[in-house]
C-alpha cells in the first residue's frame, strides 16, 4: 500500500517511509497525519518479514516506522532484518501496545525512539531529528570515503597511489607468511621518457590527458595479472605476484614496452610515447616494500640513462652508482657560478686547403676534485633533472660572444654550432633564449647554427617542423646531428627546413672497412645534395677517410684529424695563424 501526501512543487522530494503495520487503515492515517503536520511523505506498508526484506533490497528509504506486535511479525524481528541489510536507516517503534520497560530495552538494542500511536505532536519532531542524524552520519561516511580516496587513490587517474601499492605489497607478503611460504613477485617501475616535452609543448592539460591514456592502457593490459598504481608525475608501478623468476619478469617487461608502441591521440595528431622500466624481484632484490620500490626506481633510472624505451633489472651496484650520481648532480648545480664549466671549440673545415669555416661549441667540466668529467657522464644528469635548459642557455651566450670575436678578427664568414638537447628543444622559451643571445653578442643570426639530433626531431615531428620554421624565419642556421641513426622518413625530412646534415661518426668510423657503412654514407651525401643541403662528416680521424668522403662528394669535415676541441683562446690562435698546423 502506498500513500502520497498532498500536492507540492515538482522539485521537492518526498520522504520515503517504510511502514511496518498489519493494519492498512493505520498506515493510511499515518501518511495523512504527517502530511497535515507539514511533512511531504510517501508511505509504503509491509507486514511480513519477506516483504520487508524485498522492500529494503529494492527501495531507498529515509526512515522505518514499525508497529510493535503483529500476527507472525514484531518490531524486534523487523529491527533485526534492518540490521542484517546493513542499511543505516532510522527505526522508530510506533505502537500502542508496548511497555515502557520493553521500549527502553528496544532502544538499547538499536531502535531510534518509541512513540505511542496517535501522538503526532511527538512523532513529527522525532522523525525530523532522526533524519538530521542520518544525514549527519552520511556526511561523516562520505567525508571518510573522500579521505580514504585521497589517501589511497590518485585524483587524476583514479588508479591506486603509491601508499595503496605499498599496502597491497605488504598485505601480499603477510598472506604468504601465513601460508609458510616466501612471497614471489616482481615490482615494475615505469617512467615515461621525456614527458616534460609534452607539458612544455602542449601544456599541462594536454599532458594530463595523455597520462590518462597511458594509465588506461596499463590498466587494461596488466589488471588481470597484477596491481597497477600511479606513483606520481609520469611514473607508474605494477606489482605482479607469482613472477619471481627473471625469465618471467622479462617477458612481462617486454609486454609493458609493447603497450606503448601504438601512438597516442592528441587533438587530431598522433604522438609516440615510450617508457623506461625498472624491475625488482621478490625476494631476491628485497622483501621490504620501500626497499623494493627504491630498487625498482634505481633500475628504471639506469634504463632511462641508456636512452629509454627499455628495461633494466636491479643490481646492487646501482646503489653505489646512484650515490655518485647524486653527488655529481649536486656539484653540477653550482658548476656555472664556480666557473668550473668552460666551452671548447672543434673546427669544421672545408675545401682542399682545409680552411676553418665554422666550429662546434662543446661543453666541458673541470671538477675541483674529480678533474675533467666526461660529457657523457654529466650531460644525461642535466637532461634528467632539467639543468640542461640553464646550461644550454649559458653555452649559447658564451658561444655567440666568442663567434662575435672571430668576426672582429676578420673571420666574419664563420658561424658557431651549438647542440640543442631534446629537453631544450621542447621548451618554448628556447626561441627567446636564442634571440637574446644573438642580440647581446651583436651576432648576425646566420652566425649561429643549432644542431638538433635526428632522434629528437622524430620524437614529435609535427612540433619539430613548427619550431624549425620559427628559427629559420629568424635567420638561424639549422643542422640535423647524428644523421642516419634516427630513421627519419623522407616525407618529414623534406619538411624540415634545415641547412646542414651531419653524418654520424659511427658510419664514418667504418667507412673504409665496412661496405654497408660506406653505402649508407654515399646515400646520405647523394640525398643531401639532391635537397641542396650541406653535408658535414663527423668523427674524421684519418686521411683515408677524407679521401673516400671527398670521392663521394663530401667537402666539409670535423674530427680529430683536423683538430681536437680546444679552449677559446687556443682556437683564436689557430684562426689567427690561418693554419691548421697549430691545432695539432
Amino acid at each position: 500500500m502506498g500513500y502520497t501526501g498532498s500536492r507540492h512543487g515538482a522539485g521537492e522530494r518526498k520522504l520515503e517511509i517504510l511502514v511496518i503495520d498489519d493494519c492498512e487503515d493505520d498506515a493510511f492515517l499515518l501518511g495523512m497525519a504527517l502530511n497535515k503536520h507539514g511533512l511531504k511523505v510517501l508511505c509504503t506498508r509491509v507486514d511480513t518479514a519477506p516483504a520487508m526484506r524485498n522492500a529494503l533490497d529494492t527501495g531507498a528509504w529515509d526512515i522505518v516506522i514499525s508497529d510493535h506486535c503483529m500476527p507472525g511479525f514484531d518490531s524486534g524481528t523487523a529491527l533485526q532484518i534492518l540490521k542484517d541489510s546493513g542499511r543505516d536507516i532510522p527505526f522508530v517503534i510506533y505502537s500502542g501496545v508496548i511497555s515502557d520497560q520493553l521500549a527502553f530495552s528496544s532502544m538499547l538494542d538499536g531502535v531510534s525512539d518509541y512513540v505511542p500511536k496517535g501522538n503526532y505532536a511527538r512523532l513529527v519532531p522525532v522523525i525530523s531529528r532522526e533524519l538530521r542524524g542520518a544525514a549527519a552520519r552520511k556526511a561523516v561516511r562520505d567525508a571518510g570515503s573522500q579521505l580514504q580516496e585521497l589517501a589511497y587513490f590518485d585524483p587524476l587517474s583514479k588508479l591506486p597511489n603509491r601508499q595503496s601499492l605499498c599496502a597491497h605489497i605488504a598485505a601480499c607478503s603477510q598472506e604468504a607468511k601465513r601460508h609458510g611460504k616466501p612471497l614471489q613477485a616482481a615490482v615494475f617501475h615505469l617512467d615515461l621518457d621525456r614527458f616534460q616535452r609534452i607539458n612544455s609543448s602542449f601544456g599541462y592539460e594536454s599532458g594530463n590527458a595523455l597520462l590518462l591514456q597511458a594509465a588506461q592502457r596499463l590498466l587494461e593490459s596488466s589488471e588481470s595479472h597484477g596491481f597497477v598504481a600511479r606513483l606520481g608525475g609520469d611514473a607508474f608501478g605494477v606489482f605482479v605476484p607469482g613472477v619471481g623468476e627473471r625469465e618471467g619478469a622479462e617477458v612481462f617487461a617486454r609486454w609493458l614496452l609493447r603497450v606503448f608502441e601504438l601512438p597516442f591521440a592528441h587533438e587530431k595528431i598522433e604522438l609516440f610515447l615510450s617508457v623506461s622500466i625498472g624491475v625488482a624481484l621478490v625476494p631476491g632484490d628485497g622483501c621490504d616494500v620501500f626497499e623494493l620500490l627504491t630498487n625498482s626506481e634505481l633500475a628504471m633510472s639506469a634504463a632511462k640513462r641508456q636512452g629509454g624505451n627499455s628495461f633494466r633489472f636491479y643490481d646492487r651496484g646501482m646503489h653505489r652508482a646512484s650515490a655518485e650520481r647524486v653527488a655529481l648532480e649536486n656539484d653540477l648545480r653550482f658548476a656555472i657560478e664556480r666557473k668550473e664549466l668552460w666551452v671548447a671549440y672543434q673546427p669544421c673545415v672545408g675545401g682542399r686547403e682545409g680552411h676553418v669555416v665554422s666550429a662546434e661549441a662543446l661543453l666541458r667540466w673541470n671538477h675541483p676534485t674529480l678533474g675533467s668529467v666526461a660529457p657523457d657522464r654529466f650531460i644525461p644528469i642535466a637532461e634528467e633533472n632539467g639543468l640542461i635548459v640553464e646550461l644550454g642557455e649559458w653555452i649559447m651566450r658564451v658561444a655567440c660572444n666568442e663567434c662575435r670575436r672571430w668576426h672582429d678578427m676578420g673571420r666574419n664568414g664563420m658561424c658557431v654550432s651549438v647542440n640543442v638537447s631534446a629537453v631544450q628543444f621542447g621548451q618554448p622559451r628556447l626561441i627567446e633564449s636564442v634571440r637574446r643571445a644573438l642580440d647581446d653578442a651583436g651576432l648576425p643570426a646566420w652566425g649561429l647554427q643549432l644542431e638538433i639530433t635526428e632522434s629528437s626531431l622524430m620524437k614529435d615531428a609535427e612540433t619539430a617542423v613548427a619550431m624549425l620554421r620559427a628559427f629559420k624565419n629568424m635567420g638561424v642556421r639549422l643542422a640535423i646531428d647524428d644523421f642516419g641513426t634516427g630513421y627519419s622518413s623522407l616525407a618529414y625530412l623534406k619538411r624540415f627546413p634545415v641547412d646542414v646534415i651531419k653524418i654520424d661518426q659511427s658510419f664514418v668510423r667504418g667507412l673504409c672497412d665496412d661496405e654497408e657503412d660506406a653505402a649508407i654514407v654515399r646515400a646520405i651525401i647523394v640525398l643531401a645534395r639532391s635537397m641542396r643541403l650541406e653535408v658535414i662528416a663527423e668523427g674524421v680521424e684519418s686521411l683515408s677517410q677524407v679521401d673516400v668522403l671527398r670521392t663521394d662528394g663530401c667537402e666539409l669535415f670535423q674530427g680529430y684529424f683536423f683538430g681536437r676541441p680546444v679552449e677559446a683562446e687556443r682556437f683564436r690562435q689557430v684562426l689567427s695563424a690561418r693554419s691548421l698546423s697549430a691545432a695539432h
